[in-house]
């Protein structure tokens, strides 16, 4: 019951962590069950515990259905937002899309608009050639170098752009492609991925699902990398060929610069020879001046060109140089930055001459009139001279340029890395000393032009020559300057001459160096060959995936025909798969249903077991009754009759076993069956399984296809509807002007009816036009943009539907997959289940074991006792001569039981100390438990991290590595190459070289991040792994100690149950050797078993220290184990201090928790100690009580009593010691369960701080996103008030427009009357008209140029034109009026063609302007891709590094094996040699055969002949004999030749053999030389190779820098160009309406501006308005948006708190239930234990009443043998004796004597009486001599001084006080009935009180022994008090050791003997004994 209520609380307390609304029901339950186990009795709670275990199980049943479904809502919530994420991400990833799309369409747009501005700027270009033909010389020069330069670079950007911008795009498709491949096999990946977790997880364990994941996880990895090698190989070969086609482009380029040169310095002669026609003379001074700059300009370029050819020496020399490079790049540093400084100098010197020439122009205009007749004078000779040294330097700079590339090209070919490392740094410094010299020509072309002007304005010089000297000064200062600078030059050329010297020591080693890279450039060009088949093959293939793009179109079309019929089928298998999940619901809950049934039927095939073998038990014990013999006549019906039913009983309990197994073996079969079922469901949910991912494959394909061809459709028709638009606004547009215009034509011809108005206001209108139209066109901007967001509003909404569909299928796989876990993980917790049922039947069976085993061993204890008590019969019954020995023996042995208790007390108290100690380390151990759950949440969330991590990184492995696999590609074929020639070589150096390899690829194409996020992953993985290689230590240790400390508790209380098992079966045998007649022979054997218990002590005592040694042991261990914990622990500290603060609130319950049950501990724990006290007491008065008694029952007969007694005691002491150890084991289960459930409330704290902080990482990504939309709305507000800003400076800029006009208008005014002179002589020249009107205009507009020369100054040529221009319309206006109205058409139509000039230009402007933003950005993401190209390279070159240091160690290999090679070479000689020798030897062995069989021959033609010689001699033996005997050793000796040669063959054969192998080794040997040596050919030709190709790319990323360069100066200067150009554009037509303006009246054209200014003003406040209500529309929505975002998340954190209130509330309520089941659980413990206790103390009474019995007829017939026996009889001994003793005994005791020998004699009282009253002292005298004498035996008992005479007493005088006491009883006589007796014993002894008060009347009556209970067994409080009690005599107690101390020693007045009893009898009883 206990252990079944435990295993029940520590259930409770292992679910209280996942309880949620169940607990209600469970705890009624538990109350129910407490309340009935209440009101029941005994043997309905036996009866009823099977039920109660199934309605726990049902409950727990129950509480776990509910948590399987909390928890699929759970998934179900957790699935709904991962969709909604899902949507969310697609949502924007389309819309990002959508965007880029947008961007490429703008890009286009931006394309076309930048070539028709092109083609604008070359017409107006030509246009403005067109116009200036008829100026003069100094325009048409400016405006063709203008337009040629602008046409040039023009054509060079487009040329360049177009090839970028071609690039681009192909990359661009290449990685979009790629990246579409890669997604799709991602997608691929995951499905399979799916599949195999599906097809692994029903049948392996979580291991092997592990191993899966790593596998497949190793497949995509491969896949990716196959991918991402194809794809690198592939833009390889594109970057190839756009390099090939940058370094085409560059030689052209070149050419072309050079070609530029040319002609630039054409053009200049032409324009010298121009100027020389014009010029005449000039001055002297000026011209010379002029040329000593020049000469100085050219000494500088002189020396700048003796510093390039000192730059190629040092080019050379440098690379000759390797060792002492750096130390040089310093030295060059400091030199480029001092000629850095000296340009800049220079750049200054020509700036500050720039600055002078402008001021001198100011007072050259004064001078100019004297100094025109000195300029026809001088020569013409100093400009050619210029022109020659201008083409001279030209010339030098070209040669220096091809001289340069050639020693460049030379220097790539021929030189290493690191050499052409530094001659790119070289290039650099001669590419900007390039750049400066162009700068220094484009300095001296604006000097010749100032110089130029200076000429033309020399005519009103006066004041020059002051201002020359100063000149003149200056320039001998800069001269000064420049000359200490080339002396600083020309000290650093000597440094560089020492310099030079040193390098050429150098030279000599870089020629052999070279010599040996032009062999290893040979091994290149073979390679380089084999790479451009590659790369032709390569092109082929993308030719193929072309041609495959559109057969893929082609298959669009098919496919969606295919969707259609796949959507159809999706409904049908959605159709079916909800009928399977239908089905696979039915057939779980089925499986529920039988599991719950299987393991009911279990729990009832365990109760019914566990009621058979009780039956058993009962049905063993009724035997044991039946084989006693006593009152067999009485019972044997009784038993016959219990046996009967019985075994009745026990053939319906089989009979129903039967049954049950029948019900077991059908439900295995049916769950059997449904397993079956539920396989076939599987695989059919698998197959349907992998049919939706085909459809969704196809369909997610379909999808896309359609969504692009929608896209492109929907594009396509917004553009036509613009179109439209456009059209329809433009009709009405044109209507509405031409009704304006017919209006105005009408106003004007009703107002004025001069053609000259009419003109101008229709210009006017025209312009207001223009406005009204870009207003419209604004608008329908506006409109386009509307429905282009509507449209892809809806396009994303089809979108987002799509996606909807294809996550609910995948949700619906998901959920099938989650059944199948579910149904599994149901299994493994069926499984789990029975293993528990199976190890509690174990437990129970071996519970009944040792249940028998004390029902055995009680019997055997009773079975002693009867044959002790039948053994002391027999000694009372035997010889009296010895009673001496068997005192002494019963005294030896009691003395052994008080040791032996003592010792029993010892190991109690070592028992005690020792649970102590497992105690507190099963608190340590459950410490350490919790720290490493702790632990492995901790290595939870690690393992999370890092597969957030692996996410991450998988990602960007699949961005890195398509980089990497072209050189992979490459390096595999090298390998394969490799491969067959490594297999002979030694395994350590290949996996050396393959693993120097694999990390040499790594550096060489992933990128840093991909190296630092690869290191990450590896260190973060070590630590995982060392963690939990630590935690499984930890674990491990935790194990083996727990596993030591049950071990420890187990076998101490084994080897004490042992070893007091053992004593108990020693005290039996002692007693059985006690029974044997052999007395002597027992004694010895009793001395014996004395000497083995002492040695047993020992060794007991040596089992302890043992253990004790154990425990230190044990507890080094555990402090070693605490200092590893307390590293860990230290760490947890933080967190647990974290915890306490949200730990406040549910502490408070806790705590009263454990207070609780630590209080009811201990106290439970104290009364358990006071009654061990109490016990130890008992023993020690016992043992007191067992000396002094033991000389005492040498007459008396109490010894079988106090056996009894004593094995009693002992009985109990184990009972007591069995409680002990279950109520032990009780409160270890209770508070294990209180750990486990104080583990759980900390688990679900965790729980809930994870949820606060998930609300408030919620929390502050909202605040995060709040604050973005307010940043947002303020940066909208910011570009509101700009716009404001905007057209406030807009309408100043008008105002400003509109003032300049009038000026212009008044200066006009004061022009006109000069015009009306000058009109006036029609008959003059147009030239003289022209030269007046000019002369007129200088004298007039000097005053204006001085005003505003500072704003005006390079735009006064255009000016003059058109004021030319201006003259002549007014001369041909005054001249006829005809030809008046003709040029007013003219200029009608080119004020309309200049109008529209200037929109063009305005437009390509603003076009302009979006060209070079979007050419900054890609400036910004070009210089971002070169640093991430350097990057690279850097990586790559140190790629190159490694490979070098790696083809070192190949050739230091090579070395090695060359040296192999030479001695297996040298190996193979001398075995040739030996092998020639042996040869020789053979063929003189083969002579010497040859010739011995020779003589084999000729001796046997000789033996013949001596046969027959001896035939014929026959007489002649004895010769015949030694004949005979000299043939047959001749034959012997040819047998032996014959043997040797055999041998030599044989060994000849073996060294041919071994020759042949090593010749095979040897060419083996060579083979691998020449492979090796191929090999490193080949890695050096591929290293040349990619040097070569990173160099190459070094220099085209320069070239790209330069080219942008270019790019952006000349998008500036057309910027420029262009401004200026609008400029000129808008003087001409402010000077057309100036001249209109002077024609019309200013009235009028004040009126119409009026009216024009004001409808502008209400169009932008229209305009303004829209804004504003479009701003306000934008601003609500947003609020509302905000608004509603804002109350939904204000709703959600309400419901969360409202959410957090209800579990703090439910964790309240469910504590409040926890407390009360917890003081349900404990009644109902202590009802049980009760129960139990009460069972066992009837048994054990029982036991005691039969036994009691039998001793009571034992007994009875004792006194009857004893009273037939006695009767009658006097022993002259004893009156021989009592009449001595009457003589010894003082004379106040012999009245006494007298009396008894009166007695005996049966003198009666009364007589006895009237003799002894005349002397009672005399008697008693005689008593005290009588019994003089004194026993040594007598206890040590206190004694007062009135009784010291005591002390030296007879043993017969205390003998006989001792016969009185326990005779007589006291006056007043103490009440002997069994009722004053029970407040003093147990329970137990009332029964016998009991059953013996009618055999204590009967020996009362007969005896005068008193058979009262026994105070022994009361408690010391009882049996010795220390003030004598009221009720009491002082002959109360028993014994005189049991006497109060504050009473007088007993002087009893004797009774007379009742006359049934003489005293002769009671004495003889006495003796006998």
């Amino acid at each position: 019951m206990s252990s079944w209520l435990g295993g029940f609380g520590s259930g409770l307390g292992q679910s209280l962590g996942q309880v949620g609304g169940s607990l209600a029901s469970l705890t009624g339950q538990i109350s129910n069950f407490t309340k009935d186990m209440l009101m029941e009795g005994t043997e309905e709670v036996e009866a009823e515990l099977p039920n109660s275990r199934t309605k726990e199980i049902e409950a727990t049943h129950a509480f776990l259905r509910l948590e399987n479904e909390r928890l699929k809502k759970l998934c179900s919530d957790l699935e709904e937002k991962h969709e909604a994420s899902e949507l969310q991400i697609k949502h924007q990833s389309t819309s990002y899309r959508n965007q880029l799309q947008q961007k490429e369409v703008e890009i286009s747009h931006l394309k076309a608009r930048h070539m028709a501005l092109q083609d604008q700027l070359l017409r107006l270009q030509s246009a403005q050639g067109v116009n200036s033909e008829a100026g003069s010389i100094p325009t048409t020069t400016a405006s063709s170098s203008f337009s040629y330069g602008v046409s040039h670079q023009a054509s060079a950007f487009h040329d360049d752009d177009m090839d970028f911008s071609d690039v681009i795009s192909s990359q661009q498709e290449i990685n979009r492609l790629s990246n579409e491949i890669l997604r799709l096999e991602s997608e691929v990946g995951h499905w399979r991925r799916i599949a195999q977790i599906s097809k692994t997880q029903g049948s392996n364990s979580s291991d092997q699902n592990e191993i899966c994941k790593l596998q497949n996880i190793i497949k995509e990895l491969k896949q990716d990398r196959i991918q991402e090698i194809d794809n690198h190989q592939h833009e390889m070969s594109v970057l190839q060929n756009a390099h090939q086609q940058k370094l085409a482009e560059i030689t052209r380029r070149h050419r072309g610069e050079l070609n530029e040169y040319e002609q630039q310095i054409e053009k200049l002669e032409n324009l010298l020879q121009q100027g020389g026609s014009g010029i005449l003379v000039t001055d002297h001074s000026k011209i010379h001046e002029m040329q000593t700059t020049v000469q100085v300009l050219q000494t500088e370029k002189v020396e700048s060109a003796k510093k390039m050819q000192e730059l190629e020496d040092k080019i050379k020399d440098i690379s000759e140089k390797l060792s002492s490079s750096e130390n040089e790049r310093e030295v060059l540093r400091k030199e480029q930055e001092q000629l850095h400084v000296e340009n800049r100098e220079i750049i200054k010197e020509c700036e500050s001459l720039k600055l002078e020439c402008s001021k001198l122009q100011t007072y050259a205009t004064k001078h100019s009139d004297t100094v025109k007749e000195e300029e026809g004078i001088l020569p013409q000779s100093p400009s050619l001279e210029e022109v020659s040294r201008l083409q001279q330097a030209l010339s030098d700079a070209k040669s220096e340029i091809t001289r340069l590339s050639h020693l460049n090209q030379d220097s790539l070919a021929e030189d290493n890395l690191k050499l052409e490392m530094r001659v790119q740094v070289l290039e650099k410094e001669n590419s900007l000393l390039s750049q400066e010299k162009e700068q220094l020509q484009v300095s001296f072309l604006k000097l010749n032009n100032e110089y130029e002007e200076i000429k033309n304005t020399t005519i009103r010089d006066m004041d020059l020559d002051s201002e020359l000297n100063d000149l003149r000064l200056n320039l001998e200062a800069k001269e000064q300057e420049l000359s200490q600078s080339i002396t600083e030059k020309e000290i650093l050329i000597a440094e560089l001459e020492e310099l030079d010297k040193q390098n050429q020591e150098a030279t000599e080693h870089m020629i052999l160096i070279k010599d040996q890279l032009s062999k290893q450039q040979n091994e290149g060009d073979s390679i380089i060959n084999k790479l451009n088949k590659d790369l032709n093959d390569e092109k082929k293939r993308v030719h193929q995936l072309e041609d495959d793009k559109m057969n893929i179109a082609k298959e669009l079309d098919v496919q969606k025909e295919k969707l259609i019929q796949r959507e159809l089928v999706l409904n049908d298998l959605q159709l079916t798969k909800q009928e399977l999940e239908d089905k696979i619901e039915d057939l779980v809950d089925q499986l529920n249903k039988s599991q719950n049934n299987n393991l009911n039927i279990q729990k009832e095939n365990i109760e019914l077991k566990e009621h058979i073998k009780q039956k058993e038990e009962e049905l063993s014990r009724v035997r044991c009754e039946l084989t006693q013999p006593l009152n067999q006549d009485s019972n044997s019906i009784f038993k016959d009759d219990l046996l009967k039913e019985k075994e009745a009983d026990i053939r319906n309990l089989k009979h129903n076993l039967s049954e049950v197994q029948q019900l077991n073996e059908n439900l295995k079969k049916v769950a059997f069956d449904l397993k079956m079922e539920n396989e076939k469901l599987v695989l059919a949910c698998e197959d349907l399984r992998h049919q939706l991912e085909e459809s969704i494959a196809g369909n997610s394909q379909i999808t896309l296809e359609k969504n692009t061809i929608l896209e492109t459709l929907k594009m396509e028709r917004g553009q036509l509807e613009a179109e439209l638009c456009r059209a329809e606004k433009r009709l009405l547009e044109e209507a509405n002007k031409y009704e304006q215009t017919i209006e105005e034509l009408s106003n004007a011809q009703n107002l004025s009816a001069s053609a000259s108005q009419l003109e101008h206001k229709r210009l006017i209108k025209l312009s207001q036009e223009k406005d009204v139209e870009i207003a419209e066109l604004k608008k329908n901007i506006e409109q386009i943009d509307t429905d282009h967001k509507e449209t892809k509003n809806i396009l994303s909404s089809s979108l987002e539907e799509r996606k909807q569909l294809t996550q609910l299928i995948n949700e619906k796989e998901i959920f099938i997959e989650k059944l199948k876990e579910r149904s599994s993980e149901l299994q493994e917790e069926l499984e789990k289940y029975i293993e528990a049922l199976r190890k509690n039947e174990n437990l129970k069976q071996t519970i009944e074991e040792k249940d028998k085993l004390l029902g055995s061993m009680k019997e055997e204890n009773n079975h002693l006792k009867e044959e002790l008590e039948r053994l002391r019969e027999q000694q009372s019954r035997a010889a009296p001569v010895a009673d001496p020995r068997t005192l002494d023996c019963i005294t030896e042995l009691e003395s052994e039981v008080s040791q032996l208790n003592r010792i029993k007390d010892n190991l109690e108290e070592e028992i005690k100390h020792h649970r102590k100690v497992i105690e507190d380390q099963n608190q340590s151990k459950m410490q350490l438990l919790q720290s490493l759950q702790e632990q492995k949440k901790e290595m939870d969330e690690f393992k999370y991290q890092h597969e957030q991590m692996s996410v991450t990184h998988t990602q960007l492995f699949l961005e890195k590595d398509e980089e990497i696999k072209t050189l992979q590609k490459t390096i595999e074929e090298i390998k394969s190459q490799l491969h067959e020639e490594r297999q002979g070589i030694q395994t350590e150096n290949s996996d050396i070289f393959q693993e120097t390899k694999v990390q040499s690829l790594n550096i060489e194409n992933g990128s840093e991040k991909h190296d630092l996020s690869k290191a990450e992953t590896e260190r973060l993985v070590k630590g995982i792994k060392e963690r939990e290689l630590e935690i499984k230590l930890l674990n491990e240790k935790n194990i083996s100690l727990t596993k030591q400390i049950d071990q420890l508790s187990k076998d101490e209380v084994g080897k004490l149950t042992q070893i007091i098992q053992q004593k108990d079966l020693e005290i039996q045998a002692l007693h059985a050797r006690i029974s044997s007649a052999s007395y002597t022979q027992d004694i010895v054997y009793l001395q014996q078993q004395l000497q083995a218990f002492a040695i047993e002590r020992e060794q007991v005592l040596a089992v302890f220290s043992e253990k004790t040694r154990e425990n230190s042991h044990l507890k080094t261990e555990y402090h070693k184990m605490m200092d590893i914990v307390a590293a860990k622990e230290a760490a947890l500290n933080k967190l647990q201090d974290e915890n306490k603060k949200l730990s406040t609130k549910c502490e408070g319950t806790g705590q009263d928790m454990f207070r609780e049950t630590i209080q009811n501990l201990s106290r439970i724990i104290r009364e358990k100690d006071i009654e061990i006290d109490a016990l130890s007491q008992k023993c020690q008065t016992l043992l007191t009580v067992l000396q002094t008694s033991s000389t005492s029952d040498a007459v008396g007969g109490v010894n079988s009593n106090q056996f009894e007694e004593l094995l009693q005691e002992r009985d109990k002491l184990k009972q007591q010691v069995k409680k002990m150890e279950e109520w032990k084991q009780q409160v270890m289960t209770t508070v294990q369960n209180m750990q486990h459930e104080s583990a759980q409330l900390q688990e679900e704290l965790h729980q809930l701080q994870a949820q606060v902080l998930v609300d408030s990482d919620n929390n502050s990504k909202l605040q995060v996103d709040y604050t973005g939309l307010i940043q947002s709305y303020e940066q909208n507000e910011t570009k509101l008030k700009n716009f404001g800003q905007e057209l406030a400076q807009v309408q100043h800029s008008i105002g400003q427009l509109c003032n300049t006009k009038d000026l212009l208008l008044g200066k006009l005014d004061i022009i006109s009357p000069q015009f009306s002179s000058g009109s006036m002589p029609a008959s003059q020249s147009a030239e003289s008209l022209r030269t007046v009107k000019s002369e007129s205009l200088s004298e007039s507009s000097q005053q204006e140029i001085d005003e505003l020369r500072k704003l005006l100054q390079e735009k006064d040529k255009t000016i003059r034109t058109l004021q030319e221009n201006n003259h002549r319309l007014s001369n041909s206006i005054a001249a006829t009026s005809e030809l008046e109205k003709k040029e007013h058409e003219q200029s009608d139509s080119e004020i309309g063609h200049l109008k529209e000039k200037q929109d063009n230009l305005q437009k390509s402007l603003k076009e302009k302007d979006l060209l070079i933003k979007a050419q900054s950005d890609q400036l910004v993401s070009l210089n971002e891709n070169f640093k991430n190209k350097v990057n690279e390279n850097d990586l790559l070159r140190q790629a190159v590094t490694n490979l070098k240091e790696r083809v070192l160690h190949l050739e230091m290999d090579i070395c090695k094996l060359k040296e192999e090679n030479e001695k297996i070479i040298e190996t193979t000689r001398e075995k040739e040699t030996e092998q020639q020798a042996l040869q020789e030897t053979n063929i003189k062995f083969s002579m010497m055969l040859q010739e011995k069989e020779f003589e084999c021959h000729s001796m046997k033609e000789k033996a013949l002949a001596f046969e027959q010689l001896l035939k014929e001699k026959e007489g002649q033996t004895g010769e015949l004999n030694q004949l005979l005997n000299a043939v047959k050793s001749m034959q012997e000796k040819t047998v032996t030749f014959q043997q040797e040669r055999d041998q030599v063959m044989l060994a000849l054969k073996q060294k041919q053999m071994e020759n042949t192998a090593i010749q095979n080794e040897v060419q083996h040997l060579r083979d691998k030389e020449l492979r090796l040596n191929q090999e490193l050919e080949r890695l050096r030709n591929h290293l040349l190779e990619t040097e070569d190709s990173y160099t190459r790319e070094a220099l085209a990323a320069e070239d790209r820098e330069a080219k942008l360069r270019k790019k952006v100066t000349a998008l500036e200067e057309k910027l420029v160009s262009s401004s200026n150009a609008s400029h000129q554009a808008s003087l001409q037509v402010e000077s057309l309406q100036e001249q209109l303006n002077i024609i019309s009246k200013q009235r009028d054209e004040t009126a119409l501006q009026l009216s024009a200014c004001r409808e502008q003003v209400k169009q932008y406040a229209l305009s303004l308005s829209n804004l504003q209500m479009v701003l306000e529309h934008f601003q609500q929505e947003e609020k509302a948006m905000y608004s509603a975002e804002l109350e939904k998340h204000k709703q959600l954190g309400t419901e969360w708190k409202k959410k957090a209130e209800n579990l703090e509330g439910k964790l309240m309520s469910l504590q409040e239930r926890l407390d009360e089941a917890n003081a349900a659980l404990d009644s109902a413990s202590r009802l049980t234990e009760q129960l139990d206790l009460k069972e066992e103390q009837i048994e054990q009474l029982k036991k005691q009443n039969e036994l009691r019995q039998e001793m009571l007829d034992d007994v009875q017939k004792k006194l009857m043998n004893v009273v037939n026996s006695a009767e009658g009889k006097v022993d002259k001994i004893l009156m021989r004796n009592l009449f001595i003793g009457h003589f010894h005994t003082p004379k106040n005791q012999r009245h006494e004597v007298l009396r008894l020998m009166g007695s005996i004699l049966g003198i009666k009282r009364e007589e006895m009486e009237q003799l002894l009253n005349e002397d009672q002292g005399g008697v008693t005298r005689w008593m005290t001599g009588w019994l003089g004498g004194g026993s040594k035996s007598v206890p040590n008992t206190p004694l007062r001084p009135s009784q010291q005479s005591v002390f030296n007493s007879s043993f017969s005088e205390l003998f006989v006080k001792f016969l009185e006491t326990e005779s007589h009883p006291s006056i007043p006589p103490p009440k002997l009935s069994v009722h004053d007796m029970r407040p003093l014993d147990s329970p137990r002894r009332k029964l016998d009180t009991n059953v013996l008060e009618s055999f204590q009347d009967t020996t009362e009556s007969r005896s005068g022994r008193r058979t009262d209970v026994n105070p022994f067994l009361a408690p010391r409080s009882a049996a010795v008090p220390l003030i004598n009690l009221g009720g009491r005599g002082p002959g109360g107690p028993g014994h005189l050791l049991l006497k109060p101390v504050s009473d007088v020693l007993p002087t009893f007045t004797p009774l007379p003997v009742s006359p049934d009893n003489s005293a002769g009898v009671v004495l003889k009883d006495l003796l006998k004994q």
